[in-house]
C-alpha cells in the first residue's frame, strides 16, 4: 500500500516539472550527433557600419562574408557583369557557357540594361508594333489604288504579234525565287504575329506544333532563297543598269497618278528600285544575317549577343523589303494587265510592249534587241523509211 502511494507521488511530481526544462532536454541533440551543415548568421556578428569602409564596394564574396555574412552581393555584381565564369562545357562547342546575364548595353530604342532585356524590348516595343503597322499600311494603300486607279490596261486591241520578254530561264530563276520569298515571308510573319491572332483561336497545342513546322521550313528554305536570290541579281543586272530615262520617269512618279504615259526600256525605274533596293541592298542584308541566325557561316563565333543583333537586323531589313516587293507582286498579278501572263508564259504582245515599255518596243523594231531570244526547237527529220 506504502509503496504504491510513494509511485503515485513521483509520478504526480515528474508531470508537475518546468515545461522550460522538458524543453531545454528536448533541444540537446543525442550524442555523437551534429546540427548539420545549414546554419543561420548570428546577428551580432553582423556589423552594420562595414558599408563605409573605403574598400568595401571592392570586396570579394569572401572578404564580404567575414564583415556582412549572408550578404552575398560581389557574387551577384561579378555574374551580372556579363564576366564568365566557370564552366565545364568546352569554349569550342559553348563560349558563354560560363556567364550566366548578360552585360548591360542600349539597342536603338532600348533601356540601359542586360543585352538579353534590351533586345526583347527593341523587338516587344518596336519591331512588332511598328513593323506590323508599316506592313498593314502598306496593304491598305494598294486596296486604295486598285479600288480608286484600277489597274493598268493597254489601250487597244492586240495585234496577235508576240514578242519574247523572259527567257526560260529567267522565268525559272525568278519563280524559284518567289516561291522561296513567300514560304519564308508567310512563316515569318505568322511567327512574329501569330501569338496575338492564330494562338487564341488554335491553341497552344496546335499553335506550337505548327510553328515548329514553319521555323524548320524557314531554317531550310532560307538558303535556297540565298542561291536564287544570287541568280536573279546577275540574270536581271543588265538590263537594269540606270539610265537618263529613269529621271524622267521617277519625275513624272511612272504615270502612275496621272495617267500620262512615260517611255521607259525593258524595266522602268520603279522596277530598278525594287531590283538595287529590295533585291541587292535589303536582299543580301537578309540573306546575311539569316545566314548568321541559321549558324552556317563557318568562323563566326555565335554569342547571344551577335545572335541578338543578327536577329534585329533581319527583322528590320524583311520588312522593309516585303514592303517593296508588295509593290512589285501587286503590279505584277492584278495591278497590271498582262504582266503576270508575261513571266507565266514568256511573252507579250506588241500592243502591251508598246503600251507600257515604249523604248524596249523601239529597240525590238530597230534589230537592236531580238523578239525572240529563245532559239525554237528543230524537230528531227523523219528518218523512217517511206514503207514503214
Amino acid at each position: 500500500m506504502i509503496r504504491s502511494l510513494l509511485a503515485a507521488l513521483a509520478l504526480f511530481g515528474a508531470m508537475l516539472a518546468s515545461p522550460a526544462a522538458l524543453a531545454a532536454d528536448a533541444a540537446q541533440p543525442p550524442a555523437g550527433t551534429s546540427m548539420g551543415a545549414i546554419q543561420s548568421a548570428n546577428i551580432f556578428d553582423v556589423k552594420p557600419d562595414a558599408s563605409q569602409d573605403p574598400g568595401y564596394a571592392d570586396q570579394t564574396n569572401a572578404e564580404r562574408a567575414k564583415v556582412q555574412p549572408g550578404n552575398n552581393a560581389p557574387n551577384w555584381r561579378l555574374v551580372n557583369s556579363g564576366q564568365p565564369g566557370y564552366s565545364s562545357l568546352p569554349r569550342s562547342e559553348a563560349p558563354e557557357a560560363g556567364v550566366l546575364i548578360q552585360r548591360f548595353v542600349q539597342y536603338p530604342g532600348s533601356k540601359y540594361t542586360s543585352a538579353g532585356e534590351a533586345w526583347r524590348q527593341v523587338r516587344n516595343n518596336w519591331l512588332i508594333p511598328y513593323g506590323g503597322s508599316l506592313l498593314l499600311i502598306v496593304l491598305v494603300a494598294i486596296a486604295l489604288f486598285y479600288f480608286t486607279k484600277g489597274p493598268l490596261t493597254v489601250h487597244g486591241a492586240e495585234t496577235g504579234r508576240r514578242i519574247e520578254r523572259f527567257t526560260y530561264f529567267e522565268r525559272a530563276a525568278h519563280w524559284v525565287n518567289a516561291a522561296a520569298f513567300v514560304i519564308l515571308a508567310i512563316s515569318g510573319l505568322i511567327m512574329a504575329f501569330g501569338k496575338f491572332f492564330l494562338l487564341p483561336i488554335m491553341g497552344s497545342a496546335l499553335f506550337g506544333w505548327m510553328t515548329w513546322v514553319l521555323k524548320t521550313g524557314h531554317n531550310f528554305v532560307g538558303p535556297l532563297f540565298a542561291v536564287s536570290l544570287v541568280v536573279v541579281f546577275f540574270t536581271f543586272i543588265r538590263d537594269n543598269l540606270p539610265t537618263r530615262d529613269d529621271m524622267v520617269w521617277l519625275r513624272k512618279g511612272g504615270g502612275l497618278f496621272n495617267g500620262q504615259h512615260v517611255p521607259t526600256g525593258r524595266f522602268n525605274a520603279g522596277e530598278k528600285l525594287v531590283f538595287w533596293g529590295g533585291v541587292l541592298f535589303l536582299g543580301f542584308i537578309v540573306i546575311g544575317s539569316g545566314l548568321v541566325l541559321d549558324r552556317v557561316i563557318p568562323g563566326l563565333v555565335y554569342t547571344r549577343g551577335t545572335m541578338q543583333i543578327a536577329h534585329m537586323v533581319h527583322a528590320v531589313a524583311t520588312i522593309l523589303m516585303m514592303c517593296m516587293f508588295l509593290g512589285h507582286i501587286y503590279l505584277g498579278t492584278i495591278g497590271m494587265k498582262g504582266a503576270y501572263k508575261a513571266m507565266k508564259t514568256g511573252y507579250v504582245d506588241e500592243a502591251w510592249a508598246r503600251e507600257h515599255h515604249e523604248l524596249w518596243y523601239n529597240d525590238i523594231q530597230a534589230g537592236k534587241i531580238p523578239a525572240q531570244r529563245t532559239q525554237p526547237a528543230q524537230k528531227k527529220p523523219d528518218t523512217r523509211p517511206a514503207n514503214a
